[in-house]
């Protein structure tokens, strides 16, 4: 987004803080501050709807990562039955 003011940081961090909810809700909970592939692609999915919700296109998010959503939220289900 390119923001070289923090103006923008309360807005920035509600946005960050829908979309967080927003992933974990549709895929299931990560961690952002793990270095895994698993946690890399969450957090990258974070961003992504931070970036369509900051645009105001939010709509069109879904549809646009639909298969990284599915993905990720299948591989984050195996992931957690490895777990338990």
């Amino acid at each position: 987004m390119h923001i070289f003011h923090d103006g923008e940081d309360d807005n920035l961090k509600k946005l960050l803080s829908l979309s967080l909810a927003f992933i974990e809700d549709k895929c299931g909970e990560f961690d952002v501050n793990s270095e895994t592939n698993i946690n890399k692609r969450a957090t990258e999915l974070v961003l992504e709807r931070t970036r369509y919700a900051y645009n105001d296109a939010l709509e069109y998010f879904e549809d646009n990562f639909l298969s990284e959503i599915i993905s990720l939220s299948l591989d984050l289900a195996g992931d957690s039955n490895v777990e338990e």
